[in-house]
């Protein structure tokens, strides 16, 4: 899974399919989600609205989902697929932005910048603060505090080379033991090989079929490593 700091990448982990189960468990309608919504949060939603949410036409934004889940009776985690931004990892927690920068270490304007740039300004150990309020995983982790490419970066000359070398790099960017990160990239470096091999020509040094294949993998090796470490 590839996580984003972009809120506008990949659409949203909005789940519709959760907010109407969790309508239907109350023996609501739509007009009563609206009216809840509305007297509550002071939001006009129409019915309809409500009806293109759970059915994937419409995505709720951050007051709208807030609102939705208090009329529905749930938190706004409940209402969300597997987070993929920062935005959505906060919301999954039920936590405001300025929350989220006080325990991090940050000055509030500073991170609702970083949510809508996508760019990661703080230092290590405001990533390690927000890491522990948001319980990042690991992938995310990584990605989110911008240090995803770099760690691509490494992972790809370590496959093609001996990855003896990048395990001390790499255990600098990913926050595991050691040995367990070595055992990974031995994974990695096998799964790269066996990949490539399979799509040799029979009795040919190298083949189209092979370069497409090291291509392929290359450009998904952060999904690839983060598999290897799993195994």
């Amino acid at each position: 899974m590839r996580y984003s700091m972009s809120p506008g990448s990949g659409g949203s982990s909005f789940d519709g399919t959760a907010a109407l189960r969790a309508r239907e468990g109350l023996g609501m309608g739509p007009a009563d989600v609206a009216y809840g919504m509305h007297a509550a949060y002071g939001l006009d939603i129409e019915p309809a609205t409500v009806v293109a949410w759970e059915h994937g036409e419409l995505t709720p934004d951050e007051r709208q989902l807030t609102a939705l889940a208090g009329a529905l009776w749930c938190s706004a985690g409940d209402l969300l697929g597997e987070p993929r931004t920062l935005r959505e990892f906060r919301l999954a927690r039920s936590l405001s932005a300025a929350d989220v920068a006080m325990e991090a270490g940050m000055d509030a304007a500073v991170y609702a910048r970083v949510e809508e740039t996508g760019v990661w300004t703080g230092d290590a150990r405001q990533a390690e603060a927000l890491a522990g309020v948001l319980r990042l995983p690991v992938p995310a982790f990584v990605e989110l505090t911008g240090r995803g490419e770099e760690l691509a970066g490494l992972l790809r000359r370590a496959v093609t080379s001996r990855w003896q070398a990048y395990s001390g790099p790499v255990t600098r960017i990913v926050p595991l033991p050691r040995p367990y990160v070595e055992d990974g990239l031995r994974a990695l470096q096998e799964a790269y090989a066996s990949v490539t091999t399979a799509s040799l020509g029979w009795g040919q040094a190298s083949s189209a079929g092979a370069r497409d294949a090291s291509r392929d993998f290359m450009a998904d090796i952060l999904d690839h490593f983060w598999d290897a470490m799993e195994t």
